[in-house]
């Protein structure tokens, strides 16, 4: 009776753990081989524990390409001390700088160093690098120091002070590390982006931002097109590159907005990438040259002359024997195309220009008396003070300044009684005429005490004048009238 007992209760046990063993393998799924981690992608940018992106990885592999420049400038200034001495000196305009020079020494004028610190970055192995412009192109001695803390002595290979971009090289024996030039085109409104730079003398600071907006104009220059960021920058940060997410340069810091917090600009890499072979060439940038005068698209002016929309550029005035007048192209004309790339508005088109290769034929849609037609047109050069004489206008070079006869227009606009004198359409950066806080719409109305009425007069009367001794000018600027002395 037990051994039947017992094999029923093994019997039950054996079925129990029958049915325990399908149930399980029922319910529960087959056990599979882990699955092998996955693979850590290298990226420039990563991202922390938080989600952020952290940016320690781009600034690793960009701090080693990035430079301090340190400039010294000689600079010829009012010193002294006492009512005689300074600025505001009642007798400087009679006697001249020379005489106080010779009587009282450096109390009549002297000279003094000016330091300046800047940012770059190496482009090349061999020691190029780019900055701008600014940093360099007054200086007498340029240092540059690189991530290792090793200085060296810099020179000025090539420079473009309408875009502010200069390309300096120093003489090293080992390889440099290089910065990576990204492309500035692919950009977008809302992109993050880095500053590195050197503010304030602070070495290798690193901001971030977002790129504000793009295609800028600031009135720093004829082709400006600026990226605008939030990213910080500073005194000291000039010079240096702005970086996309993938450590590639995209921009050169260059301005700031003064008073304004999170507004600065850079230069578009591809800006500088355009020219870097003529600045190590040629240390200079030679730039198409069409030869009109445009102005801006208003809604009213687009009215006034037929058209639909107050796009494309109105040429106010064609240079004689220029490009567009031996092309055919007249004042009144409206340009709405230049070689199949559409101008919206009068900024695009002096960019485009002075992008095609000198000599080069350009196709031009424009309208005229609304009808649409197509001329071509053989681009010349624009020379290098980027002055050209037009309708009635003098440059003079020794004087640095650009006059125009006054014509009705003009008389009307500034609300002049006559058209008696010239107007100063332009004055040369660092010229003696700049030096003399001569000013563009100043009208010029006497030249040594005697009355000027049209530029043939005022030229006549610049060549009998000595620029060395001093050219006195009776200067009306609106509704005041001063004398100036212009010299050499």
């Amino acid at each position: 009776m037990k051994n039947k007992r017992l094999v029923v209760t093994v019997c039950i046990l054996i079925a129990a753990a029958l049915a325990f063993a399908y149930v399980r393998a029922q319910v529960l799924p087959e056990a599979r081989p882990a699955a092998p981690p996955p693979q850590s992608v290298r990226t420039v940018a990563a991202f922390n524990s938080s989600g952020l992106p952290s940016l320690a990885g781009l600034v690793n592999e960009a701090k080693p390409s990035i430079v301090n420049i340190s400039t010294t400038a000689v600079i010829r200034g009012p010193g002294g001390q006492g009512p005689m001495m300074g600025p505001n000196n009642p007798f400087k305009d009679f006697f001249g700088d020379d005489f106080f020079d010779k009587f009282f020494g450096n109390g009549g004028r002297r000279e003094y160093k000016q330091r300046s610190l800047g940012s770059g970055f190496v482009i090349d192995r061999e020691g190029y690098i780019l900055t701008n412009n600014h940093v360099v192109e007054k200086a007498t001695t340029i240092k540059v120091k690189l991530s290792d803390e090793k200085e060296y002595d810099a020179r000025i290979i090539g420079r473009d002070p309408k875009t502010d971009i200069a390309l300096i090289k120093i003489d090293v024996k080992q390889s440099l590390p290089v910065a990576v030039l990204g492309d500035s085109e692919s950009l977008q409104v809302g992109d993050w982006v880095v500053a590195i730079g050197n503010p304030f003398g602070l070495e290798h600071t690193v901001t971030a931002g977002i790129v504000s907006a793009k295609s800028r104009i600031i009135g720093a220059g004829p082709y400006d097109q600026f990226i605008q960021t939030d990213a910080s920058i500073n005194p000291g940060n000039s010079g240096g590159p702005l970086l996309n997410l993938k450590g590639e340069v995209v921009g050169i810091n260059t301005a700031i907005v003064s008073g304004g917090q999170g507004i600065g600009f850079a230069i578009p890499i591809n800006v500088a990438k355009d020219m870097l072979s003529q600045l190590k060439s040629k240390g200079k940038v030679a730039r198409g040259w069409l030869g009109v005068v445009i102005q801006k698209m208003t809604p009213e002016i687009a009215k006034s002359f037929g058209l639909k929309e107050s796009e494309g550029a109105l040429v106010a005035d064609v240079m004689d024997q220029s490009p567009a007048d031996k092309a055919g192209i007249r004042r009144g004309d409206v340009i709405i195309s230049y070689n199949g790339k559409k101008i919206k508005d009068n900024e695009t088109l002096p960019r485009l220009v002075a992008a095609t290769e000198i000599g080069a034929k350009a196709k031009i849609v424009l309208i005229r008396d609304k009808k649409q037609m197509e001329l071509t047109v053989v681009i010349g050069e624009l020379q290098e003070e980027g002055l050209r004489a037009s309708r009635k206008t003098e440059v003079e070079k020794d004087l640095g300044l650009v006059v125009q006869d006054i014509t009705a227009e003009i008389a009307k606009h500034l609300n002049l009684k006559d058209r008696k004198g010239v107007i100063v359409t332009d004055v040369i950066p660092g010229s003696p005429a700049q030096e003399a806080d001569i000013r563009s719409g100043d009208v010029i109305r006497e030249i040594g005490r005697k009355p000027v009425r049209s530029v043939a007069e005022f030229k006549e009367a610049v060549k009998r004048s000595n620029v060395k001794e001093g050219i006195v000018m009776l200067i009306q600027r609106e509704n005041a009238t001063f004398y100036a002395v212009i010299r050499e």
